[in-house]
């Protein structure tokens, strides 16, 4: 029952049948007040210069659009970098240094999943959590960050920055905002934004396969995808047609119980699950759990990212 109203919930966000669209016209009028409090808070906006270049990855549909690997692959080779993200599902609130240059200074617990994910893979980077971005901000300045990415920061108007704007391979056929459609913001946003990118045209996804940290070339016959992503459905293009999903809630934090519940239900299966889950999954000790290696690569000429950050230094 979980896992179908996950899915459920996906397809009538982005692919609805005739049922699910009568239900997103029957919610236009509330889409209508969502956009005009989207407007009101744009309008009269002073943008706050915090004296230091900040590229912002976001995407106008709910969920994910690749923002956290597009994050790690701009992040990976630059120095006295901060990432900033909200730490959704995470177990805290307020401000956390999550760690400093590679030293980590919270559990997962603290974190999130996707910021633990970022503090893990980036070791020259500092990565924070906050609701408040620009005390995340003023903080990353204190740390003597010379450069800032925001992961999921389009909707921060207030903030002076660099936007970019990432596209999913396959665009959702619902065209409404919330809640009648899975966008956040109206499609015309896309106009705003400094870059425009869409999977499969200016960026990829390359998958492998590891085992306690070697990669594979083939994957079990009986095998279980168990992930907490949102569309979790988009993993399976990666993987054999005979592969179980199991999908939880975007950012769900395992409990023993459900971990011990699916490894009865399917004994004698092989599980594979993606590096954000990982995170999470590790306190449980599944014997031989594959990972989903999913990094990226940009195909599009970046030069008017790098030319925004070189002129914030010249000025």
């Amino acid at each position: 029952m979980r896992q179908k109203i996950i899915l459920w919930i996906e397809d009538y966000l982005f692919y609805p049948d005739f049922f699910q669209k009568l239900l997103s016209f029957f919610l236009l009028p509330l889409t209508f007040i969502y956009i005009l409090i989207i407007t009101f808070k744009k309008v009269g906006v002073t943008k706050i210069d915090f004296g230091l270049p900040i590229i912002s990855i976001g995407n106008l549909i709910v969920g994910g659009s690749g923002k956290t690997p597009f994050v790690l692959e701009l992040a990976k080779n630059k120095e006295n970098v901060a990432v900033i993200l909200r730490g959704y599902g995470r177990n805290s609130t307020g401000l956390h240094i999550v760690s400093y240059r590679g030293d980590i200074k919270v559990d997962i617990n603290t974190s999130g999943d996707e910021a633990m994910l970022l503090a893990n893979s980036l070791p020259k980077a500092s990565i924070i959590v906050a609701e408040n971005r620009k005390e995340a901000i003023l903080k990353a300045k204190t740390l003597g960050c010379s450069l800032i990415f925001l992961d999921d920061g389009f909707s921060k108007y207030d903030i002076k920055k660099f936007d970019i704007l990432l596209k999913p391979k396959r665009e959702p056929e619902n065209v409404f905002c919330l809640p009648s459609g899975g966008y956040r913001e109206p499609k015309m946003m896309y106009a705003s934004a400094d870059i425009v990118l869409q999977e499969g045209i200016d960026f990829e996804r390359m998958v492998s396969y590891k085992l306690n940290n070697d990669v594979i070339s083939s994957l079990p016959l009986k095998l279980v995808l168990l992930t907490a992503i949102s569309k979790p459905k988009r993993l399976l293009d990666f993987l054999p047609s005979y592969t179980i999903l199991e999908a939880y809630a975007d950012h769900h934090s395992f409990k023993k119980e459900e971990i011990d519940e699916l490894l009865l239900k399917y004994k004698g299966y092989s599980f594979i699950t993606t590096s954000k889950d990982l995170v999470k999954l590790e306190q449980f000790a599944i014997k031989d759990i594959c990972l989903m290696s999913l990094e990226l690569r940009i195909l599009k000429n970046m030069d008017k990212m790098q030319e925004y950050i070189s002129n914030y230094y010249k000025n």
